[in-house]
């Protein structure tokens, strides 16, 4: 009998008690976790995220800007579970209405609290996972979930320049830890949506402007919003060990955005 792809694992959702990070657990224990902690920053959501996944799932309440919070998340794991072998970054959100935008409107505050929001929490949560690989001579996994704006941007829809250069740092920072930590066995990767129908997207999935742009922008399966199980499997993959020889790798699961204009009407169905 073949082994579910998680099987055994101990892992670490940053971030995983609402949208992505809440299915990407769910996900994880469907496919064999022995156990997985998440946190968020709202007490209520994570108790919430813990007592709907079962006993598998512990929740660990607090900030992903905070230092000490990863460190923590990643104690519990081991206390509760016993182990530790891998961590999912999702934490973050647009900074627009922390005044992100337009580089010429972006205020200084706005720049400040969505670069920490966006990048400064990864780099927060990546050093203590690779730290606690490193005491336990184990190697590991971690996966930090960016954005396709890093790279594709949208300037007519989505033009939040501090979110889309924090995007980018973390292709930059993932790419430098992997490259470093590889003689350890710690493999660090990035996964790159386009727009996914979170809580953080209720303003574009309430755009009909937006949504038009999309259907032709992100044409797989419809034209439609991402939704959040359309990246676990990706997810899974990067955290098990069917991955143990990648690393440093970007991954786009965006409905063909990156592949496609966004413009152009898609013609009628060729005449057989």
């Amino acid at each position: 009998m073949v082994s579910p792809p998680l099987s055994d694992k101990v892992l670490v959702v940053i971030g995983g008690t609402t949208g992505l990070g809440l299915s990407a657990a769910r996900a994880f224990l469907a496919a064999g976790a022995r156990g997985v902690v998440v946190t968020g920053r709202d007490a209520a959501n994570a108790a919430l995220a813990a007592s709907t996944l079962g006993p598998a799932c512990v929740a660990c309440p607090g900030d992903a800007r905070e230092p000490a919070h990863a460190e923590e998340a990643i104690a519990l794991a081991r206390k509760n579970f016993g182990d530790f072998h891998g961590l999912y970054h999702v934490a973050g959100g647009s900074g627009r209405r922390m005044g992100d935008g337009p580089l010429h409107e972006m205020t200084d505050d706005g720049l400040r609290a969505t670069l920490e929001l966006n990048l400064h929490s990864v780099m927060l949560s990546n050093r203590a996972a690779v730290r606690q690989f490193l005491a336990q001579k184990t190697g590991g996994a971690i996966l930090n979930l960016g954005s396709v704006l890093g790279w594709s941007p949208s300037p007519e829809y989505f033009s939040t320049h501090a979110y889309a250069a924090a995007k980018a740092a973390m292709i930059g920072f993932t790419r430098a830890t992997a490259a470093y930590y590889a003689k350890h066995d710690i493999r660090i990767n990035v996964l790159a949506p386009a727009l996914v129908e979170t809580p953080m997207a209720r303003r574009a999935a309430a755009d009909a402007t937006i949504l038009k742009f999309i259907a032709t922008k992100q044409p797989l399966d419809g034209g439609r919003i991402g939704r959040s199980e359309d990246c676990d499997g990706a997810a899974v993959f990067f955290l098990s060990d069917a991955a143990r020889y990648v690393t440093g790798q970007m991954l786009a699961v965006d409905g063909g955005w990156t592949v496609s204009e966004g413009q152009i009407p898609p013609s009628p169905s060729p005449v057989n």
